[in-house]
Parts: structure tokens; sequence; C-alpha cells
């Protein structure tokens, strides 16, 4: 029986122009590759399960076995026993990475493309344009995103019109807050930002399209989309095919990437490695194959990124059955905290291990959230806090950053220029050893302060991030409620990951009876009072109060009785199942373009039966 791709209705006609006819094969040649993605995803769960049930952490492969989907030995991809990628020259040097999506929720075209002027005028020595956590799912947002990429890199006339208006507001800005313009030349500073892009995830499905009546993976749609789109145009200025990797838990779940980039650079008759990628380790599965990981991807892996929220909400999933593993306030779990500390300490490692032929991998520090907006004192410490944040990941040895608005790119990237370095592939650092201690530290809790304040944080930040994805904003600036109409304390940039962490650490506390540490007059807890269900729903009524009696800057009035309720009945649902959904992000996808509480409610408690049930996520759209 052959597959039968379908496209949701409407879908051809309105988007001719980035599901061409080569798009269209190349998404049918890729398609036989969609059984096996589910059957890595189905594996994931049930390993998941299987450690719950039997209380077992997380081990490092066995040297002598093969690497799943490889016919590589764990023992040589450990030693550097295999053909790494040739680092090309416009990846050489990425000491500050933007990111952030291409369009804007339910934008004209004129008005979603300036999101990509402002990207590729940024001064940015990378973009990574997000079909990922930062990018809105509703209506046709993603196939906006790769249509505006691909008006951008073919230089459309709409695109220098746009860019042209664009390079006068960053130069009027700059001149305020730096004193002079930031752009000299505009058409010259758009060739210099190199173009990457994040796929979504192997765990999530396309919204408009799907393979015999089911999902159908959002990496292949989106990996097919960017390459087939943009390659004849990129190759022509000299550039990379780039891409961010995310979600990836093992070694095998990256071989089965390498064999997608494999499938679509045969199908387009490209050289083997063409496609060049980077990996975001953001789940704690990772941190036991990096090397594996990298040695999968061979050879078109170029480098690590380390961040943060997606990392510390994978290592509360994973533990999510010890009731001794309970985290601190989130603002406590900073990169130099315990397991975090192990983490960071892990790739810089596996980047500098040298493959057979002495080639080194590139390693990307984390994100810098801030926005240099707010009032003088505010800005002034939030932009000390972000240089001495870089010079420390400078220290470390990561050969760049990244910043989530192209505000912050002439803030941060002064501190790679005074180090002089294009990368720091090939610094000294002892070699990656494998033993419990190894185990044990990236699992390492230390002392720190859990409190009712920082428990009003999840809750309020977790519940506006919710209202803002299901408004089509994933990436959205947010700050605690409590701190709304105080402009000393600056919105953050966040992303879906935002909503992910703050999640897991709250379910985390409610399950595991987490105890504070400091007392609290206004809700009458003491010193080692355990967070409560009774607890819970009262700090989940105040901070939704505060939201509904917020201004329309902070959350927008049209949200209050439409999806801001949803959100709250979604984080409720969450937080108190007796078992834990592995991601926030199910539930969210789940309800877009839903407004009736009923409808929302209904759609919830289906996910979390069947999950309940048989361990099955429902993540296909249901309004395909």
């Amino acid at each position: 029986m052959t597959s039968k791709l379908e496209f949701q209705s409407g879908i051809l006609e309105a988007y001719r122009d980035v599901l061409t006819p080569e798009v269209r094969h190349a998404l049918e040649a890729l398609a036989p590759l969609e059984t096996r993605r589910r059957e890595l995803m189905a594996a994931r769960l049930v390993r998941r399960k299987q450690r719950a049930e039997a209380g077992a952490r997380i081990g490092f492969l066995d040297p002598a076995s093969l690497i799943p989907g490889t016919q590589l030995r764990v023992a040589d991809a450990r030693s550097g026993n295999f053909d790494g990628a040739v680092i090309p020259p416009d990846l050489t040097c990425q000491w500050i990475q933007g990111t952030g999506p291409a369009t804007k929720p339910r934008a004209d075209l004129r008005s979603g493309i300036r999101n990509v002027a402002y990207a590729l005028l940024s001064g940015a020595d990378g973009w990574m344009f997000d079909g990922e956590d930062a990018l809105g799912q509703v209506d046709t947002m993603s196939l906006d995103n790769h249509r505006n990429l691909k008006l951008a890199i073919a230089r459309d006339p709409l695109f220098l019109e746009v860019a042209e208006e664009v390079a006068g507001e960053m130069n009027q800005w700059a001149r305020g807050f730096f004193g002079h313009p930031i752009l000299d030349d505009w058409r010259r500073q758009l060739d210099f930002t190199t173009v990457l892009y994040r796929a979504r995830g192997l765990h999530l499905d396309d919204r408009h399209l799907r393979l015999d009546g089911q999902g159908f993976s959002a990496s292949i749609a989106d990996l097919v989309l960017f390459v087939v789109n943009n390659a004849a145009a990129l190759q022509a200025a000299g550039r990379s095919l780039a891409l961010y990797l995310p979600k990836i838990q093992t070694a095998e779940e990256a071989a089965h990437w390498n064999a997608l980039l494999l499938a679509l650079e045969a199908h387009l008759g490209l050289p083997v490695g063409t496609i060049k990628v980077y990996v975001l380790v953001e789940q704690l599965e990772q941190c036991f194959q990096l090397m594996e990981i990298r040695a999968a991807l061979a050879p078109h892996f170029v480098g690590f990124n380390t961040g943060r929220w997606d990392y510390i909400n994978s290592v509360s999933d994973a533990l999510a059955w010890d009731p001794a593993f309970v985290n601190p306030d989130i603002s406590s779990i900073v990169m130099t905290y315990g397991y975090m500390r192990t983490y960071e300490d892990r790739v810089r490692r596996a980047v500098n291990t040298p493959d057979r032929n002495g080639r080194f991998a590139l390693w990307q520090g984390g994100m810098e959230p801030n926005i240099p907006v707010g009032s003088e004192a505010g800005v002034a410490a939030s932009m000390a806090r972000a240089v001495a944040g870089a010079e420390r990941e400078q220290r470390e040895g990561a050969s760049g950053k990244w910043v989530a608005h192209w505000k912050m790119v002439h803030i941060v990237r002064p501190v790679w220029e005074k180090a002089g370095q294009a990368n720091q592939m090939g610094r000294t650092f002892p070699p990656l050893t494998y033993g419990p201690e190894d185990a044990a530290g990236l699992l390492r809790l230390e002392p720190a302060p859990r409190t009712i304040a920082g428990a009003r944080d999840l809750l309020s930040v977790a519940l506006q991030y919710g209202n803002a994805f299901l408004r089509g904003f994933q990436a959205a600036a947010l700050k605690p409620a409590d701190h709304f109409g105080n402009d000393d304390v600056l919105y953050l940039m966040e992303d879906m990951a935002t909503g992910e962490i703050r999640l897991s650490i709250l379910w985390e506390w409610l399950h595991k009876g987490a105890t504070f540490s400091a007392s609290d007059p206004a809700t009458g807890m003491a010193a080692g009072d355990p967070f409560t269900a009774a607890l819970f729903t009262r700090l989940l009524e105040e901070e939704y109060a505060k939201l509904r009696q917020a201004g329309n800057r902070d959350v927008h009035d049209d949200s209050k009785d439409t999806t801001l309720p949803v959100a709250r009945a979604i984080v409720l649902a969450y937080v108190t199942s007796p078992v834990k959904a592995p991601w926030y992000v199910d539930l969210l996808n789940l309800n877009l373009g839903v407004t009736d509480l009923a409808e929302a409610d209904r759609r919830i408690t289906r996910f979390l039966e069947t999950f309940r049930e048989d361990g099955t996520r429902i993540t296909a759209n249901l309004d395909f």
C-alpha cells in the first residue's frame, strides 16, 4: 500500500510559492522515514515509563555496543574514531547568534517580514530563524515563516524596501542608546549575518500535513521546506545550508536525523555533508551520549549549543519518579549551579575531543534573554549582568552565545571582539570520562532557596506564557505579575522552554511535597512547610486574578476571556495530574484556536486520560 501525504484544505493554493512541486516531491521522498520517527518517539515514552517503574536513573551506553541506527561502536565515538565535519568559513566565527522567528502572528507579508530585516541588519554573526520554540503555530504561521525567509534570502524587492525602512529605525534607536548609528551601509550589512534555521523537534507533528490520516513529522516538514526553498540562493551566495536540531534525546535519534539529511541530500543531488547542523543540548539523556551524537551525525555535525530552561526541564522530567530529587527556585538554577555546571563542562569537553582527522567542533553558549528596555537603572543593571554572563561563557570556552533580541547584539558582541579569536575550538580540557561520579554530577543538587515568591514566579510566567502561545506569540516579553509597572525589573524574551520548565518544577514541588526554605507572612507558610494542593490552588487563583486585572500592556485585554482561561485550565490540569505529562506544548498545541473553555477542558481531559491509560501522546492537529 502506498502512503498518502495529505495537505490541509486550501494550503496548496494559498502557499504555491512555499509548497512548490519540488518541495512536495522532496516531502514524498522522505515520507517513508516517518514510520521510524514514530517508533523512536514511542521508544522514548517506554524508556521514561520503565525508568519510573524501576526507579532507575539514566546511565552511559555500553562502550562495546553499536550506536543504534549506525555501524559505529560507542567506544569509537568516544575516542573520536570517526570522520567529523569540516567547519565551513561562514560558521567558523559565530560570536553572537540571534534567535527568533521570521514572522509575527496573523501578520500581513510586509509587517511579518520586518522580523527578518531586523535580524539580518542586527550585526549578529548568525541568526537562527526559529521554526520551533519561538515560532507561533496559530493559523498558517509556520508557512508564513518559511515564505518570509525565502523572500528575504532571495532578496525580493519587497524585502529590500522593508529592510531600508528598518535600517532607519534601528539607527534612530542606536543614536539614543549608544549615541551613534549602528548601520553605515544597510545593503552590505544584509550579507554579513549567516542564516540558520531551527527545525521543529521529532516529538512534534506538523499542523498542515498528515500521512495516512495520522500526524506527520514537523521535523521533515521544516527540513524540506527550508533546504529545498533556499538551497540554490544560499549556495549561489557562497553560504552554508545550516540547521539547528532541537530536543534530541539519544544518539539513536541523532542517527535518524542523519538519515533524513542523507535522504534529502541524495534526493537533491547534493554532496554528502552539504547540510550542516548544530545540535541543541537540552535533554539530560543527551549528556550521557554527547560523543555518540556527534559521531552519529557526522559528516553534518558542526557544534553543540547549551541552553538553560529546556535542559532543566528535561532533568526535572527524567527524575519525576524520584521523591529525593527536588529543584529549588528557578532563579537559583543558573549555569554554575550543581548539575548545570557538570552539563556545560561535558559539552565543552565533547566539542574539544578531536576526531581521527584532528577536527574539533563548535560550542555556542546559551541564551541572553534580556531586552534593554526599562528604567535607566534597570537597563544598566541588566546589561551589566548580560555582559558578565557573556564574559563567563567566553572564559569557559564558548565560541559565542545567543541573544533573544536584536538590540542585545552590539551590547554583548564586544566581549568576543575583545578576545579576538574566531572560535575556541581545540582548547584543552580534560577528556570525557564515564564513571559513576560523572553520572552523579549530572544530577547534583546544591542547597538553594525554595520560596513562595519562587512559586508565584513559576505560576505567573507559566500562565502568561500559555496565554501568549495560544495567541500565537511563542516568543514573548514576560515578567512575573508582581513586577508589572516596575521598570527597574526588565521583561525577558521567553519561548516555549519557559513554560515547560515552570510547569515541570510546579508538578515536582506538588507531588514530592517540596518544603519551603523561608517563611512567608502573606500566606502564613513557615520554613519547612510543604507545597500542598491547597496552597497551589490558592496561588493559582491569586496569580490568575492579577493577570485578569493587569493592563493591556502586560496581558492583552482581548485574551482575558478567551485564551487566558484556557491557559489556566491547562496549568491546573498539568500540575495536579498524578501522572506527569512529558510536554506542556502538547496541551497548548491541542488547544490552538480554541476559546471555548468547555471544549478546551474536553481536549485536556482526553489527552491526560489517553496518556495515563497507554502512554500515548495526542499530537496530531485535531482541527485538520
